[in-house]
């Protein structure tokens, strides 16, 4: 139930005399009440909403307005807007948004705007109790009159009290419009015993907001760092900074279909705010690990990618062996000039060319294997095997050697992908890194799950992934969830230097491949399917080239 839900039930009966002292007593047990409610509302919306609500109740007021100062102190921005009689909710929870212009604490003139009675109390850090605004001498309230003139009200008593933080700056004005008399429509000016009320409502109030606040600046600065760490990802190699942000995304949209999902089993798979952020910061850390991997390994678009790509060094090697055939003919074809022997000499240019022509497809092969891909046959390893102890070139020291370094012959027959049993393992490593970084931190009760659920996602149903074999029971939901958005994006995304994104029908199908063989939870990937959530994320971060029609078949 809504915080301002509660505080309504807690409103006196009108025929109690709520100045007499057992109105007062009754008062001060439901101030206490507000006051305990106040300080469990996390959303600064809602708080505001229930701190307007709760004042309106305790001193019968028809209206009321809650301002906050701006960032800037310069001005009084309005939140929340309520005036019962006029069925006027502005705000909030209410449709209509606020759209009057902020209140200036400072005048053209340069001086304090003590004409407007909210930004007097702001200024001045007191309370304004007005019994008749249409007699006030102080103030301006021309702009109330029109607003009476236009809906046949008439605004009458005022209350505005500021609302001030332990260190005594104003955050923001309560003010209060027309107290109605008990058990009647008349309105009466706030009572001595409503202000006092009011002020004391206010400094609760005020304390409840400034450390939620407080708490929002520190979640903002949170974040801020979390998105200093993806931006250092993100500088170290462009092609890890949009994973960084799109994991997270699909991570929340699977996790509220899996929320809203009523069968199955994960029907009871439920999540409140702030499961949902906890979440959220797990999913926005998933990958913090990989500030430390090495750029070149991470980045490695070919498999004899280092610092670069040394499939040019292998072309040069090729072009040597060509002129060095070349030469070796052509002093084959000199030695015949002291005899015309043309058809020995066309043997020779017939031989150089065959050469010329198994050196290009050799060359063209170990091109098309160097850019790696999902597999690489026997044949293929062999020829390059083949290719690299046939082929003799003379080295920078003059001496005959083999084609291929064995480290280079290694990489090239790299079965699938471009890494190395080695550099594969650097980069598993990124998740063991991730895990012992956020373990080091001093989560709170509410964020104690992020290690978990973002060192998670690397983990199989089977229990055959990493970094540490976890089966589908051993796991969370929100682990589950990270792993099938991570592997997602990964066969989807276009910016990756080793592959092109793939189409929606081929990721799908690797990811019904994936299920089958334990890799994936299935009753996750069903609803991923089943709520369309695949295609939500597509058509929002996807190239559209690679939306193609999936058949279902669930």
């Amino acid at each position: 139930m809504p915080l301002h839900a509660n505080i309504a039930m807690t409103t006196p009966a009108k025929n109690t005399d709520l100045d007499s002292v057992e109105g007062l007593l009754g008062r001060l047990e439901q101030l206490n009440q507000i006051g305990a409610a106040l300080s469990k509302e996390r959303d600064i919306t809602r708080l505001l909403e229930s701190i307007l609500l709760a004042a309106k109740g305790i001193t019968r007021a028809d209206g009321g307005t809650i301002y906050s100062k701006d960032a800037s102190g310069d001005s009084l921005r309005f939140e929340i807007l309520r005036t019962d009689s006029l069925q006027i909710a502005m705000g909030g929870s209410a449709a209509e948004p606020m759209h009057f212009p902020d209140l200036p604490l400072i005048n053209a003139a340069g001086a304090p705007n003590d004409s407007l009675v909210a930004a007097y109390a702001a200024i001045h850090r007191v309370t304004v109790n007005i019994e008749n605004a249409y007699t006030d001498p102080d103030f301006d309230f021309s702009g109330t009159r029109k607003f009476d003139q236009n809906t046949g009200y008439r605004s009458q008593s005022f209350l505005t009290v500021p609302m001030c933080n332990q260190d005594g700056d104003v955050i923001g004005v309560l003010q209060l419009l027309n107290a109605m008399r008990p058990g009647s429509s008349e309105v009466v000016p706030f009572s001595k015993a409503d202000q006092q009320l009011v002020e004391s409502l206010a400094s609760q109030a005020a304390i409840a907001l400034n450390t939620r606040l407080l708490i929002r600046q520190l979640e903002d600065l949170f974040e801020s760092f979390i998105s200093l760490i993806n931006l250092a990802i993100d500088e170290k190699s462009p092609y890890t900074g949009g994973h960084c942000q799109r994991v997270p995304t699909l991570t929340m949209m699977l996790a509220e279909a899996a929320a809203h999902n009523q069968e199955g089993p994960l029907a009871e798979f439920t999540m409140t705010e702030l499961d949902r952020y906890e979440l959220k910061i797990a999913s926005l850390l998933h990958d913090c690990g990989k500030i430390t991997t090495p750029v070149h390994v991470v980045d490695k678009a070919t498999k004899l990618q280092t610092l670069y790509d040394r499939i040019d060094l292998i072309d040069t090697r090729f072009e040597v062996l060509k002129r060095d055939a070349e030469i070796a003919a052509l002093r084959q074809q000199l030695a015949l000039r002291t005899s015309v022997d043309v058809a020995a000499e066309r043997a020779l240019t017939t031989s150089l060319t065959s050469q010329f022509g198994t050196l290009d497809e050799d060359r063209n092969f170990l091109r098309a294997t160097n850019s790696g891909g999902e597999f690489m046959s026997d044949a293929a390893v062999a020829r390059v095997r083949h290719i690299a102890s046939h082929h003799q070139w003379r080295n920078a020291d003059g001496r005959q050697a083999d084609f291929l370094s064995v480290e280079e012959t290694e990489n090239l027959c790299i079965r699938k992908g471009t890494l190395t049993p080695a550099e594969r393992d650097t980069i598993n490593y990124h998740i063991v890194s991730t895990i012992k970084m956020l373990e080091k931190l001093p989560w709170p009760k509410h964020l104690k799950n992020v290690p978990e659920f973002a060192g998670g996602h690397h983990e199989r149903m089977d229990g055959k992934g990493y970094p540490k074999g976890l089966t589908r029971e051993q796991m969370s939901v929100q682990a589950r969830i990270m792993g099938i958005a991570d592997i997602f994006e990964a066969l989807t995304a276009s910016d990756r230097p080793y592959k092109p994104g793939m189409k929606l029908s081929q990721a799908i199908g690797i990811m019904v491949k994936m299920k089958e063989d334990g890799h994936i939870d299935p009753d996750l990937f069903d609803i991923f399917l089943k709520q369309g959530v695949y295609l939500s994320y597509a058509q929002a971060f996807v190239d559209p080239a690679q939306i193609d029609d999936v058949k279902l078949t669930l």
